[in-house]
């Protein structure tokens, strides 16, 4: 009996040491469940809505794109992919709100030639570092502008109107949609690779412009297909030549403005899709793998057709060496022009 009750009383050191075990495993238990559960966390992006900026107004190029593009997402991601209109200051204040939001996938950015490559040349203060302010997912389409001039100019191709520009300094004018916008850009790359003087007339939209070409008050003006077309067909206006390194589908008969003779112009409007800048890999990915995949489909790719531009789908480390090119390229013909916004 004494025995019994001595072995009685070592029972609690037994049954401490019992309790620590437990706890241990407990404690194990508890970290898989949760080491799992933030694996599968991050696994399962996204979890709620994605806001997609355009920091243009709705109706526009930059509008109709992004929500194609928004549609196929929503359905390929399973969440809502929301356009989110940001208009401002040519595109840079909605850009710098993307720039500014958390890295987490659920701001992405609907970005252009405009807000990337030419806009932050145009500040003496830049707004953003379009490289190190952005996670670069893809360049999602290009689009070509095209080289038109009035009926009543006497020029039928791109070497003509450049030996009349050059007979005649500084009379040919041009119109665009404002300073620094692609379309202005457009006319300085030309004025610069061919030598020529022509006069940069800003208007508020390209819209605006149309009549004043149809009575020869301006004599030249860049615009997108959609826009132009129906006024080629009509005669109302002559399409001379297109923006970029080959000819337009739309446009098949027309030349680029390179091969018609002015070497190394290239000035595609392009779309790219971008995140805040620390954009986890995985999710980078995943957004490029889902777009590269969407620009394959038959109703975009029907769609783009439409408003005369193209696919592209660039890996992010291609898409990085695209813009810093168009950087380089564009802040040229910025400081040769003199366009400034502040």
């Amino acid at each position: 009996m004494l025995a019994s009750c001595k072995r009685a009383k070592l029972s609690p050191q037994v049954d401490s040491n019992r309790g620590a075990v437990m706890r241990s495993v407990a404690l194990a238990a508890v970290l898989l469940v949760l080491t799992t559960h933030g694996v599968d966390a991050q696994q399962a992006y996204p979890t709620k809505p994605v806001r997609m900026i355009v920091p243009f107004p709705a109706a526009g190029a930059t509008d109709i794109l992004a929500r194609v593009v928004s549609q196929k997402l929503s359905e390929s991601l399973k969440q809502q992919v929301v356009v989110d209109n940001r208009a401002g200051a040519g595109g840079t204040l909605g850009s710098r709100l993307a720039a500014d939001a958390p890295a987490d996938g659920y701001t992405i950015l609907m970005g252009t030639t405009s807000t990337h490559a030419i806009g932050p040349s145009l500040y003496s203060k830049r707004p953003y570092d379009a490289l190190k302010d952005f996670t670069a997912i893809t360049e999602v389409v290009t689009s070509p502008t095209i080289l038109l001039v009035a009926a009543s100019v006497p020029a039928n191709s791109v070497k003509e109107l450049i030996a009349l520009a050059k007979s005649k300094p500084g009379q040919l004018n041009f119109g665009s949609s404002g300073v620094g916008t692609q379309f202005h850009l457009s006319g300085e790359l030309l004025k610069l690779l061919a030598g020529i003087d022509i006069v940069h007339i800003p208007y508020k939209g390209t819209a605006l412009v149309y009549p004043d070409m149809f009575t020869g008050q301006i004599a030249i003006l860049f615009d997108v297909p959609p826009v132009a077309l129906p006024f080629i067909k009509a005669g109302r206006i002559k399409a001379l030549g297109v923006s970029g390194k080959k000819r337009s589908q739309v446009l098949p008969e027309v030349p680029t403005i390179a091969e018609a003779g002015v070497s190394g112009y290239d000035a595609d409007l392009w779309f790219g899709l971008w995140a805040p800048s620390g954009l986890p890999r995985d999710r980078t990915n995943q957004l490029h793998a889902e777009v590269s995949k969407l620009l394959q489909s038959v109703d975009a790719k029907r769609r783009f057709a439409e408003l005369g531009a193209e696919g592209v789908g660039s890996t992010p480390e291609a898409f990085n060496v695209f813009l810093k090119n168009e950087i380089a390229k564009w802040e040229k013909v910025v400081k040769a022009s003199g366009a400034r916004t502040d």
